[in-house]
This record gives C-alpha cells, sequence and structure tokens, in this order.
C-alpha cells in the first residue's frame, strides 16, 4: 500500500486528467459485466493493433503522425494496459507469468499523478519486449477483487509472480517503473558492448551506475551483480571495454571500477570502496540525490527514508529559487553526504503547509530555510535572511550542534491588559509564568480541535474564581498545537497538570475526567498549608 485511502479535491486539473485518460482506455468487459469472452484475445487483438499502427509505411506514418495528438499517444500506452474487473482479474493473473497491477480509485489525485507514468512505463516494457504484463483495477468499482489481492489504498502497485504477489519498492517515474520490473523479472543488468549500445543508453537514462570489469566473473563482479538486484530505484549497467564506458563514464582509468552517473551538475561519483553488496548499497543511498531534490507527491517517501538525516528545506517560491538555485548548489556540494537538500514550492500548499505548521509559519510566502534531524525528530529555523552564506553557515552549525533546536510559539499575549483569571502562556512565556514562577501552578495543555477541551476549560475557569483569593496559586492555560517547549511533552488533551511550587520538574497529572468537586479537594489538598485547608464546596 502506497497511500491511504481518503478523498481530497487538491489538484483538481490533475484529476480530470486523469478521469479523461481513463476515458481513453479499453475497459474489457465494463459495460457488460456478465460477458465472458476471453481477455486475452482482447489484448492480444489490441497489441496487434498497435503493431500494425508501427509498421506503417513511412509517408502515410509520417502524415499520421503530423495528426497524432498527445491525447492520441496516450490513449495508445493506455491500451497496453489491461483493465482487470470481477471477471478476468483472477485468470489473468493465474495464467501470466509476471503481471504488474496499479490498483487505483478515480477520485484519488495520487493515482491521477501516477497512471501517465505507469502507461508510459508500460509502452517501454513492451518495445523492450518484457515479459511483464500490465495492468490496473478501479478498486472503487470492484472493491471485492480490490480485497481479495489486498489492495488496501490508493494507488497500489503490486508485482504478481505466478500468481503470487510482491510488494512494490521502486520509484514512480516511467523509467523508475521500467527498471524496478526490469530489475524483479531477470534483468538486474544492462550489457553495453558497443558505442552505439552506450549512446542509446545515455538517452534513455538519466541516473545510472556503470561497472566496469576485465570479464565479468569474480567476486567483485557477483558483489556487482547483487547490488544490482538488491536495489530498486537505479538502473545498472556494465561493460568490459574501457573505451566503451568512457562514453558513460569519461574519468574511468581502469576495470574493476563502480560509478554512479546523474544528469545534474555533481554528474559523476566514482565508488572508492571494497566491492561488497551492503557498501556498494551504502553508496548509493548516499549518492544518488541531486545536490537540491524537489520534494514531490511521488518522491516524498524516498526523500523521507534517505539515510542522511540531517536534511535542510528550502521553501520559496518557483521564480525566487531559479535565482537561489545555483549558489545552493554550490553550497550542497560542501556538505554532500552530510546534508540533503530538499526545496519545496512555498505556494504549494499540499507540501508546504505541513511543513511550516511545524514551525508556525503557514501563513508564510517568502523564502525560508528549515531543517530536521530525523536521528533526533528536533527541527530548526534560519532566523536570519536566506543568502548563501546564512545557509551555509547554518548547516556547519548543524553539523557541529551549535544550533538551538527551534520550538513554535504564539505573540506573547498581554494577559494584564486582558484581565485574565485563566493566564495565557505560549512557547515564549513558558518558562517564566510555569517553570520559573515562585508560585503553585495548575496549567490546562488543550488544542483547538480536541473535542472535550471546551468542556475542561470551563472547569478550569470556574476552579479560577473558586481560587481567586490563593495568592500562592496560579491557573493557565497553553495552546499545544501552536506553542512548544522541551519540557511540555503532552500526548492526549485537554490534559492538566499542577506544577507545584518548589517542584516544577515534577508535575503532578491531573484527572480530567473529574468533577470540579473533586478536582478543587485535589488542589487544596496540594496547595494549601495543612492548618489552612478547608472543605472546598462549589
Amino acid at each position: 500500500m502506497l497511500f491511504s485511502k481518503n478523498p481530497t479535491s487538491r489538484f483538481l486539473l490533475l484529476t480530470l486528467t486523469f478521469v479523461l485518460l481513463l476515458s481513453f482506455s479499453i475497459n474489457i468487459n465494463a459495460s457488460d459485466p456478465t460477458n465472458s469472452e476471453d481477455d486475452s484475445d482482447d489484448l492480444e487483438q489490441l497489441l496487434a493493433l498497435d503493431e500494425q499502427e508501427d509498421q506503417l509505411p513511412e509517408d502515410q506514418d509520417q502524415e499520421s503522425s503530423s495528426r497524432f495528438s498527445e491525447a492520441e499517444v496516450l490513449s495508445k500506452a493506455q491500451r497496453i494496459v489491461l483493465e482487470l474487473n470481477s471477471d478476468n482479474s483472477k485468470r489473468v493473473i493465474d495464467e501470466n507469468e509476471f503481471v504488474l497491477l496499479l490498483g487505483y480509485a478515480p477520485w484519488c489525485v495520487r493515482s491521477a499523478e501516477l497512471m501517465p507514468q505507469f502507461a508510459e512505463a508500460a509502452t517501454s516494457l513492451k518495445e523492450l519486449g518484457s515479459p511483464v504484463l500490465m495492468a490496473k483495477l478501479d478498486a472503487e468499482r470492484y472493491p471485492k477483487v480490490a480485497s481479495l489481492l489486498d489492495i488496501k489504498g490508493f494507488p497500489t502497485l503490486l508485482l504478481f509472480v505466478n500468481g503470487t504477489s510482491l510488494a512494490y519498492t521502486g520509484g514512480f517515474s516511467a523509467e523508475e517503473i521500467v527498471i524496478w520490473a526490469r530489475k524483479k523479472t531477470g534483468v538486474p543488468v544492462i550489457r553495453i558492448n558497443t558505442v552505439t549500445e552506450a549512446e542509446d543508453f545515455l538517452k534513455k537514462h538519466h541516473m545510472f551506475v556503470i561497472g566496469l570489469f576485465e570479464k565479468f566473473e569474480g567476486s567483485d563482479y557477483k558483489a556487482f551483480i547483487k547490488a544490482a538486484m538488491s536495489d530498486n530505484e537505479i538502473q545498472f549497467a556494465e561493460a568490459s571495454n574501457i573505451e566503451v564506458a568512457k562514453l558513460l563514464y569519461p574519468d574511468i582509468k581502469a576495470t574493476n571500477f563502480l560509478g554512479i552517473v546523474k544528469s545534474e551538475p555533481e554528474r559523476y561519483t566514482a565508488y572508492d570502496g571494497t566491492f561488497e553488496m551492503e557498501n556498494i548499497l551504502q553508496f548509493l543511498d548516499y549518492n544518488k540525490f541531486a545536490l537540491v531534490t524537489r520534494l514531490t507527491e511521488l518522491n516524498s517517501v524516498k526523500v523521507y527514508s534517505s539515510p542522511v538525516k540531517l536534511q535542510v528545506y528550502v521553501f520559496a517560491k518557483a521564480d525566487d529559487f531559479k535565482t537561489l538555485l545555483e549558489p545552493l548548489q554550490d553550497v550542497a556540494r560542501k556538505f554532500i553526504t552530510k546534508v540533503m537538500f530538499i526545496y519545496i514550492d512555498i505556494v504549494d500548499e499540499n507540501l508546504a503547509k505541513p511543513f511550516l505548521t511545524l514551525f508556525g509559519l503557514e501563513e508564510s510566502k517568502n523564502t525560508l530555510v528549515t531543517a530536521f534531524d530525523n536521528k533526533g525528530s528536533s527541527k530548526y529555523l534560519l532566523q536570519s535572511d536566506p543568502t548563501p552564506s546564512n545557509i551555509e553557515e547554518f548547516c556547519s552549525g548543524l553539523l557541529h550542534g551549535s544550533i538551538s533546536t527551534y520550538f513554535k510559539s504564539q505573540p506573547i499575549p498581554d494577559n494584564v491588559r486582558n484581565n485574565a483569571s485563566v493566564l495565557a502562556v505560549v512557547g515564549k512565556t513558558f518558562d517564566d509564568l510555569v517553570l520559573n514562577s515562585p508560585k503553585n501552578v495548575l496549567l490546562e495543555v488543550y488544542t483547538p480541535w480536541c473535542i472535550n477541551c471546551e468542556t475542561t476549560s470551563k472547569q478550569v475557569e470556574k476552579l479560577a474564581k473558586h481560587f481567586k483569593g490563593l495568592n500562592s496559586l496560579i491557573f493557565a492555560k497553553i495552546d499545544a498545537s501552536a506553542n512548544e517547549h522541551p519540557k511540555l511533552q503532552v500526548d492526549d488533551y485537554p490534559s492538566l497538570f499542577l506544577y507545584k511550587a518548589g517542584d516544577k520538574d515534577n508535575p503532578i497529572k491531573l484527572s480530567t475526567k473529574s468533577g470540579s468537586k473533586e478536582l478543587a479537594a485535589f488542589i487544596n489538598k496540594q496547595v494549601r498549608p495543612k492548618d489552612q485547608a478547608a472543605k472546598d464546596e462549589l
């Protein structure tokens, strides 16, 4: 399962595109679920039709090409993808050695994003002569079939090998889908023998691993093959001719060489470790990303799972980022394998807002630089101007541990002016009003979305009025959704804590299910001297 089963209204245009794409697809037996015609024959006829189109006379082909719209190209790609339903799904999966299945829902935006990539991958795999049958299932329309195939969210990709499912673990571009499918069906490495093959390979792959070996044997080569089979994202290529290999990696000087090639300024990175599968895979994990990676819905899982746990996020408008990109790449080059640099379009609320909310900056429109240490779940904010020099200094501080962890806070409220019986505490005033206060503090921790918080808030207000004459006790509240403090770690809302004077490090948690009378009695017992304690009546 790739994503959760929640409808969304975002990316309306993509959703409409997806619906249009579905209208072009061949939905076998969709109009008549009881039709029992052989779906394999239908598929063969469609493939034959594509082959006939590919073999048109040159003059006729040129004339047709001029009229061939993008929609028609997509239509052809979609026809290669077999539509499964209640009647044909079991037969198709049981009768084919390899079936790569996309489970989708028409309303799912991520399905809409993935569908064109899946169709393009189907076209490429067909041209390569792959034995993989590409299929799709509208899991919303056929929920029983989806349940039997273990499709629990949208979109879901599964590879069936002789009827047994294998979870998809690759990337989500057409190229990445092709690479993963070929690796899992017997082609983990492409052998490059000639200059022409090398030139053709370069046109098709924007990132790849090249291995040069005098002979395709020995322990180093075996480790290379094992790494190629274990990796799920990158195309591996091998060569034995150094001149051919140099077309792919110009700086090769000897055999038993391995390097990664990317289509970006930091294009070539050579591997200098021992040829062991684990070491090779680790090298790729640390070097496969661009100097600055743009975060998308489709690559987010890959980004979050990177072994580079210190990640710097740059939020900027697209036009502003164009100016910043080149100097930012220069900064990133100094922190390769230590800090990962990620760009998010600040206008894209679906990607930017969840991150910015963690800093209380969800309304920001100007360029921001933040960081996360995923090892310790800490977050940081560059609080000076986001210039290249400041970003570099920020990153150096992150590596050396000299940057303070960021805790979000609302602006400091004026409790005196508001004449509040329950003081409003924010992240910036938590130390002064709670931890460093010489008085006892009863603190209510709430969130605006909490269903039961309103009832507890009314109780606290009532208690504050009741204990108004007790100078040693303060009542306070804090909105945990907008304020943070390292010594306030709360998982459930509402929560009530009594911070006793002289023992602020060990707050007492009160039950929010207790009535006002029980709470008053408990507070009275804790904060009044024994000889002054009296029975409270509320």
